[in-house]
Protein backbone atom coordinates (compact mmCIF):
# COMPACT_ATOMS: atom_id res chain seq x y z
CA UNK A 1 0.00 0.00 0.00
CA UNK A 2 2.82 2.75 0.96
CA UNK A 3 4.39 1.63 -2.45
CA UNK A 4 1.61 2.00 -4.77
CA UNK A 5 1.10 5.50 -2.93
CA UNK A 6 4.85 6.33 -3.27
CA UNK A 7 4.53 5.84 -6.86
CA UNK A 8 1.27 7.77 -7.01
CA UNK A 9 3.41 10.79 -5.41
CA UNK A 10 6.50 10.51 -7.56
CA UNK A 11 4.64 9.80 -10.90
CA UNK A 12 4.94 13.58 -11.86
CA UNK A 13 1.68 15.19 -12.33
CA UNK A 14 1.34 15.32 -8.20
CA UNK A 15 4.09 17.16 -7.91
CA UNK A 16 3.90 19.14 -10.65
CA UNK A 17 0.37 19.99 -9.69
CA UNK A 18 0.98 20.85 -6.01
CA UNK A 19 3.63 23.19 -7.32
CA UNK A 20 1.32 24.76 -9.55
CA UNK A 21 -1.60 25.37 -7.25
CA UNK A 22 1.05 26.76 -4.81
CA UNK A 23 2.83 29.09 -7.26
CA UNK A 24 -0.67 30.02 -8.69
CA UNK A 25 -1.82 31.23 -5.18
CA UNK A 26 1.29 33.25 -4.69
CA UNK A 27 0.81 34.93 -7.99
CA UNK A 28 -2.91 35.64 -7.56
CA UNK A 29 -1.81 37.10 -4.01
CA UNK A 30 0.56 39.34 -5.98
CA UNK A 31 -1.20 40.34 -8.79
CA UNK A 32 -4.49 40.91 -6.37
CA UNK A 33 -1.92 43.65 -4.24
CA UNK A 34 -1.35 45.33 -7.49
CA UNK A 35 -5.04 45.83 -8.25
CA UNK A 36 -6.13 47.08 -5.11
CA UNK A 37 -2.50 49.07 -4.74
CA UNK A 38 -2.59 50.69 -8.66
CA UNK A 39 -5.60 49.72 -10.49
CA UNK A 40 -8.47 50.61 -8.47
CA UNK A 41 -7.21 54.16 -7.65
CA UNK A 42 -6.54 54.31 -11.36
CA UNK A 43 -10.13 53.25 -12.15
CA UNK A 44 -11.56 55.62 -9.33
CA UNK A 45 -9.55 58.45 -11.18
CA UNK A 46 -10.51 57.61 -14.74
CA UNK A 47 -14.16 57.78 -13.67
CA UNK A 48 -14.51 60.27 -12.02
CA UNK A 49 -12.43 60.59 -8.95
CA UNK A 50 -13.05 60.91 -5.80
CA UNK A 51 -15.73 59.26 -3.39
CA UNK A 52 -18.07 59.08 -6.73
CA UNK A 53 -15.27 57.33 -8.80
CA UNK A 54 -15.94 54.03 -9.79
CA UNK A 55 -19.22 53.74 -8.23
CA UNK A 56 -23.08 55.06 -8.35
CA UNK A 57 -26.00 54.89 -6.54
CA UNK A 58 -29.34 54.04 -7.14
CA UNK A 59 -32.35 54.58 -4.40
CA UNK A 60 -29.43 54.36 -1.53
CA UNK A 61 -27.70 51.46 -2.78
CA UNK A 62 -24.20 51.69 -3.87
CA UNK A 63 -23.39 49.58 -6.74
CA UNK A 64 -18.94 49.55 -6.83
CA UNK A 65 -18.68 48.87 -10.37
CA UNK A 66 -14.75 49.68 -10.33
CA UNK A 67 -14.59 46.37 -8.00
CA UNK A 68 -16.03 44.48 -10.54
CA UNK A 69 -13.25 45.91 -13.46
CA UNK A 70 -10.36 45.64 -11.00
CA UNK A 71 -11.67 42.01 -10.61
CA UNK A 72 -11.61 41.01 -14.74
CA UNK A 73 -8.04 42.96 -14.46
CA UNK A 74 -6.65 41.31 -11.62
CA UNK A 75 -8.29 37.79 -13.33
CA UNK A 76 -6.39 38.31 -16.91
CA UNK A 77 -3.10 39.33 -15.11
CA UNK A 78 -3.02 36.49 -12.45
CA UNK A 79 -3.41 34.09 -16.26
CA UNK A 80 -0.94 35.98 -18.08
CA UNK A 81 1.55 35.54 -15.22
CA UNK A 82 0.81 32.20 -14.38
CA UNK A 83 1.32 30.78 -18.50
CA UNK A 84 4.16 32.85 -18.78
CA UNK A 85 6.11 32.34 -15.43
CA UNK A 86 5.13 29.16 -15.12
CA UNK A 87 3.49 26.77 -18.17
CA UNK A 88 5.58 28.50 -21.06
CA UNK A 89 8.79 27.82 -19.07
CA UNK A 90 7.96 24.49 -17.73
CA UNK A 91 6.53 23.16 -21.22
CA UNK A 92 10.38 24.60 -22.83
CA UNK A 93 12.10 22.42 -19.84
CA UNK A 94 9.76 19.32 -21.01
CA UNK A 95 10.38 19.89 -24.53
CA UNK A 96 14.24 20.24 -24.06
CA UNK A 97 14.96 17.90 -21.02
CA UNK A 98 12.21 14.78 -22.60
CA UNK A 99 13.93 13.06 -25.36
CA UNK A 100 11.77 12.02 -29.05
CA UNK A 101 12.13 8.44 -27.39
CA UNK A 102 10.54 9.23 -23.69
CA UNK A 103 7.49 11.42 -25.65
CA UNK A 104 6.69 8.42 -27.85
CA UNK A 105 6.74 5.84 -24.96
CA UNK A 106 4.90 8.72 -22.97
CA UNK A 107 2.26 8.82 -25.57
CA UNK A 108 2.29 5.35 -26.60
CA UNK A 109 1.43 4.05 -22.41
CA UNK A 110 -1.46 6.46 -23.18
CA UNK A 111 -2.84 4.96 -26.44
CA UNK A 112 -2.55 1.68 -24.57
CA UNK A 113 -4.30 2.87 -21.42
CA UNK A 114 -7.29 4.30 -23.67
CA UNK A 115 -7.79 1.22 -25.84
CA UNK A 116 -7.71 -0.86 -22.85
CA UNK A 117 -10.65 1.36 -21.69
CA UNK A 118 -12.44 0.94 -25.15
CA UNK A 119 -11.32 -2.80 -24.68
CA UNK A 120 -13.07 -2.75 -21.25
CA UNK A 121 -16.46 -1.13 -22.48
CA UNK A 122 -17.05 -3.36 -25.43
CA UNK A 123 -16.71 -6.42 -23.81
CA UNK A 124 -19.56 -4.70 -20.62
CA UNK A 125 -21.77 -3.96 -23.75
CA UNK A 126 -21.58 -7.35 -25.06
CA UNK A 127 -22.69 -8.91 -21.75
CA UNK A 128 -25.80 -6.70 -21.49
Amino acid sequence: MIKGFKEFLMRGNVVELAVAVVMGAAMTALVASFGEAFLNPLITLVTGGGEVGGSFTVNGVEFPYGNFINGILVFFLTSAAVYFVIVLPMNKLRDKFMSSDEEAEVVREEQVVLLEEIRDLLREQRRV
